[in-house]
Formats: C-alpha cells, structure tokens, sequence
C-alpha cells in the first residue's frame, strides 16, 4: 500500500526554511502504514528539501548566510530570469529526502526537522509526499 499526499506551502521571503516535519508525521499517520519510507519531493527548481537541526533556529539562520556567501545572489551568472543563485541553492540542498518508518513512526534524530527550502521567494509552492509500506 502507497499514499501520496500533496500539499500547498506559501513562502513569505525571498529565502527562509519551513519546517515541514508536521506534515510529514501527519501523512505517516493517516496512511497507516506502519513500516516503509516517507519520500518528500519538492517539483520546483529555485526550492528543495533538506533534514537538519529544528531546535535552534539559528542553525537556519546560519545554513542560509553561509549558502548565500558561497552562492551570492550577484555574481558572473548568464541565466536571464536573474536567479541563478536560487537554482544552484537548490540543487546544493536537493530536491527530495527519504525517511524510514518504523513502528508508525519517522526515524529522524532528536533535534532533525524536515525542511522545505525557499530561494526564490515569496511564491506559493508544492510539496508531494509519499508514504511507501515495505
């Protein structure tokens, strides 16, 4: 048995991290599965997924300021739109991350939230999320 679930995220910032961890757990758990894989998949080119530290929000904070000193918003790029900086950003954090389920539940780390990554913002996104049994 298989779930998917798309959901809607509306971003408010050119860059910021939505912790999508709730989501996650919530399609987990109205799928009934009890052992498998969440997938979560972001469809777009300038977003991505990431797993890291949901405790401290300055681990976010920091992820963003570091990205945007390596990839800076202005540089020697070619793209015409202008936004080049969000389509490497994002293909730097990657498009999908996989989680295993066991016993109905994520098996994240103590501090790992799931994020849904924005460097092309404000925009209204999608996120698709699939529950595989096995």
């Amino acid at each position: 048995m298989n779930t998917n679930i798309a959901y809607k995220i509306k971003t408010t910032k050119t860059e910021e991290f939505i912790n999508i961890t709730h989501l996650v757990k919530k399609t987990v758990q109205e799928s009934g599965i009890k052992n498998g894989m969440a997938i979560v998949f972001c469809p777009h080119t300038t977003a991505g997924i990431t797993i890291n530290e949901n405790a401290d929000p300055d681990v976010v904070r920091d992820i963003i300021v570091t990205l945007d000193g390596l990839i800076p918003p202005k540089g020697n790029y070619k793209h015409f739109e202008g936004n080049s900086h969000a389509h490497l950003k994002a293909s730097y954090m990657g498009s999908s991350a996989t989680i295993i389920i066991e016993k109905g539940t994520l098996l994240t780390g103590t501090w790992q939230g799931i994020y849904f990554c924005e460097f092309d913002g404000p925009r209204n996104r999608n996120v698709y999320i699939k529950i595989i049994e096995g």
